[in-house]
């Protein structure tokens, strides 16, 4: 029985419209399975996106399927290469190159001053098991943990200013206020002291032979001041090796660093110039010593020289506070491109 043609035909075409669309339909539902199998490698899109779409629709691929749905990102993201997310203005990259050089300086200054405390310390074997109680004492274990303070403060300012952490620009800051805290502190300390030098001096004349530091001291400064003793040369009477009531042969004398002419036109100083000195009248020592006590000396010598020390306090200031200002400077830079949205130039 067959039917009439009126109704195959619309039947017909129907029928003949739809079934290409199912067997597409049908290939892409296999084909999403396939992709969302967990034994089977998902296979990459045919195309890319296009990001020139005019409106709300499919959007089409290279390949011509369609797709479905809107995109999660704004098409013209596609297009362009992702921007780095952490990257500096170049204000804030020549502040950090200029403090990785600051600290890179101050680095090797401490690293300098940290070499010579060990040499000295090596070199007057304060290192030995019969000197070791006198250690705290010294100067040069002063220079130790002054330069490796320096070296480790500095250092870690330079390499958080090249790597851009944080925390070791933060350690840095703590480092240098601490030093500027304990620099007033210490300055507070030695102006409230300023009337005891003169107790320091007499006791550095009385131990002179004893340790080895304070005649070192001692000898540079009567001889950088040209002065001899504390008032007097006869100070150096209270020294148990240089009273003229000691058996030994430096009795009456004082050190060579007293003498007005110490090397006597020679290459080689005489450590024996000033002996016999406090047995002679002053018009008869002048000739031989400095007559001079070496803290009106350092008075003068302090008054005359007032303004290139308060020149020199300031300038460490200076160079201090402008390590705190790149310092915060870099930090604040580096707070600036870590907030900002990822992807945003």
């Amino acid at each position: 029985m067959t039917a009439s043609p009126g109704l195959a035909s619309p039947a017909g075409k129907l029928l003949g419209s739809v079934t290409p669309f199912a067997r597409r339909v049908s290939f892409r539902e296999v084909k999403a399975e396939d992709e969302r199998s967990l034994l089977l490698p998902k296979a990459p899109r045919a195309g890319k996106r296009l990001s020139s779409a005019p409106g709300p629709g499919p959007w089409l691929s290279l390949a011509g399927d369609a797709d479905v749905g809107w995109p999660e990102k704004h098409p013209g993201a596609w297009d362009l290469p992702p921007p780095p997310r952490h990257s500096l203005e170049p204000c804030g990259s020549c502040v950090k190159y200029l403090a990785a050089f600051w600290n890179l300086v101050f680095s090797g200054l401490g690293l300098l001053l940290l070499a010579f405390g060990v040499w000295g310390l090596l070199d007057k074997e304060s290192l030995g098991s019969e000197r070791v109680a006198h250690l705290g004492s010294d100067p040069m274990l002063f220079c130790v943990l002054l330069g490796l303070a320096v070296s480790t403060v500095s250092l870690a300012g330079c390499l958080g200013a090249l790597c851009e952490n944080p925390c070791l620009l933060k350690f840095f800051t703590g480092g240098v206020v601490a030093f500027v805290l304990l620099e007033t502190l210490g300055g507070l300390v030695l102006y409230s002291q300023r009337h005891q030098v003169r107790g320091s001096l007499l006791l550095a004349v009385q131990r002179y032979q004893d340790d080895p530091d304070l005649r070192f001291l001692m000898d540079e400064l009567q001889a950088g001041l040209q002065c001899c003793g504390v008032e007097t040369y006869r100070d150096w009477a209270r020294n148990l090796y240089f009273n003229c009531s000691s058996p030994g042969v430096q009795a009456c004398g004082v050190p060579a660093s007293c003498c007005l002419h110490p090397r006597e036109n020679g290459t080689i100083p005489n450590s024996q110039c000033g002996f016999g000195a406090l047995g002679l009248q002053e018009f008869e020592a002048q000739s031989l010593v400095y007559l001079g006590g070496c803290l009106p000396e350092l008075s003068r010598w302090l008054r005359g020289h007032r303004g290139a020390l308060s020149a020199c306090v300031v300038l460490l200031v200076l160079l201090e506070v402008g390590s705190l200002l790149l310092a915060a400077k870099l930090l604040a830079e580096l707070a600036l491109v870590r907030a900002r949205p990822r992807g945003a130039w």
